[in-house]
């Protein structure tokens, strides 16, 4: 059985990230961002949302542990910034319903949702410049870059949040990063 574990950086929707992947019969628990990445044994890891960009743990360490990472929100944030794109807080702050354009529709995260989607997503502080190796998979007109992907690296991040009910093809989502986490 798929194991993927969920990061938890302390965002309000965690529990929801969880019980998302449980329902789908992923094998899944969440631990805390300061777990030891050498005590994390999973085929996936979900770094969760959460309120800053400077309390993330030890997430610069899993993303070096060669399985496939999904980032929600400042779990994208995170990816980005760790590995070297810029982070800024965007022009609209608090949680709305965005319509996402689909950039890449052969990505293997988002590429199944194109060509847009209607998302739930808090735009306070959003990915301004993705990192080296990395494409922007989906785009929005109110954030330059709504997801991204390395797909040689098997990282993945998102904006929004999938896990929400007014998130249109959330479920959709994760079941594509676990179909990545399996391959």
């Amino acid at each position: 059985m798929t194991r993927i574990v969920v990061v938890d950086n302390h965002g309000q929707f965690t529990h929801l990230e969880h019980r998302t992947l449980r329902d789908m019969g992923v094998d899944t628990e969440i631990i805390d961002n300061t777990t030891p990445a050498d005590d994390i044994d999973a085929d996936g890891i979900v770094l969760s949302g959460g309120p800053d960009i400077d309390d993330i743990g030890n997430c610069a360490d899993y993303l070096e542990l060669d399985v496939p990472v999904l980032g929600i929100c400042l779990g994208l944030q995170a990816i980005a910034e760790i590995l070297g794109g810029e982070v800024g807080g965007g022009d609209y702050g608090g949680y709305a319903d965005v319509t996402v354009e689909i950039l890449d529709d052969d990505d293997p995260v988002v590429g199944s949702l194109a060509p847009e989607t209607r998302v739930w997503a808090s735009h306070a502080d959003e990915v301004k410049e993705v990192p080296e190796g990395f494409a922007c998979t989906a785009t929005s007109d109110i954030c330059g870059v709504e997801a991204m992907s390395d797909t040689g690296r098997d990282l993945y991040g998102v904006q929004w949040h999938p896990e929400v009910a007014h998130t249109a093809e959330g479920e959709e989502l994760f079941e594509n990063f676990v179909a990545v986490c399996e391959s």
